[in-house]
């Protein structure tokens, strides 16, 4: 059986009219570049924690979870390889934006307010440094750019497209999220600075959370024993092959294939370290 679709870091494979699979590999992307190195265990790691966050979710909103057992699965995903990183989801009708809750000014947004402009239509009020709290989490939606880059827009224009009444609604689910969920990563001892949502409509156009959520992929995490406001903090992702890549360039190029490996090495463990904190 052949994936209908093979993106950076997932396979996505037809199995009904209603339903497909989804297998999570070890494919670390950066730079929009697939890497010739594999993160062990990355791909299980990300299925773990984000079918853990849907789990503890379903009161909040539906979800696309089918089963995360591959004995549910047909015979093809029973294979040594699948188990741990494979889940069958409900096929919707996907919305085409990601909706980006931030609680902590950083990235593009922090670049925005230094700047003295508007982020995503909103104008941030307050005097405020580089990573430092809000004082509210803001919902920043982009588009989903088939190719090139993703691009921030207003809740106004997403309204515009796919209604106020559903984007209301959406806007009330993420924080919704984005709060109850970062409460318990802080007693973890992790900070969510930002996560993204995805978001379908399924046959009787009810909204269903899709894709992954609040994994170290689609997530800034930090670690709250190390944050300090003001400055940069550690992330448990991929940054540390993306600090390697920027600080080894050779004439302008990226290095994408002499990544050390005691740089992939420690890259797995701070996977691995964010799944057993968040977890257990």
């Amino acid at each position: 059986m052949e994936p209908r679709y093979r993106g950076k870091v997932r396979d996505i494979y037809d199995v009904s009219e209603s339903s497909m699979v989804i297998v999570t590999t070890d494919r670390m992307s950066a730079y929009d570049v697939i890497l010739p190195v594999l993160i062990n265990g990355k791909g299980i790691v990300l299925n773990k924690l984000s079918n853990f966050w849907f789990k503890r979710t379903e009161s909040i909103v539906k979800n696309h979870v089918i089963t995360d057992d591959v004995m549910q699965m047909p015979q093809f995903f029973r294979q040594d390889g699948f188990k741990g990183r494979t889940v069958m989801v409900k096929k919707l009708k996907m919305l085409p934006f990601e909706f980006i809750v931030r609680g902590y000014i950083f990235g593009n947004m922090w670049n925005a307010y230094k700047a003295g402009e508007p982020f995503c239509g909103l104008k941030i009020e307050g005097d405020y440094k580089m990573a430092q709290k809000l004082a509210a989490p803001i919902l920043t939606p982009s588009t989903k750019a088939e190719t090139g880059h993703d691009e921030y827009v207003s809740l106004d224009y997403v309204k515009n497209a796919i209604g106020a009444e559903l984007t209301d609604k959406i806007k009330e689910v993420s924080l919704r999220l984005y709060k109850e969920c970062g409460e318990y990563a802080l007693s973890k001892g992790i900070i969510i600075a930002d996560t993204k949502f995805e978001f379908g409509l399924d046959e009787s156009g009810e909204l269903v959370l899709a894709d992954e959520i609040l994994t170290p992929d689609s997530s800034r995490f930090w670690n709250l024993a190390e944050y300090r406001v003001g400055s940069s903090p550690k992330s448990y992702d991929k940054q540390l092959i993306r600090d390697w890549l920027a600080d080894n360039k050779k004439n302008g190029e990226y290095q994408f294939d002499r990544i050390p490996p005691e740089v992939v090495k420690r890259t797995e463990e701070i996977y691995r370290e964010c799944l057993e904190r968040i977890t257990g």
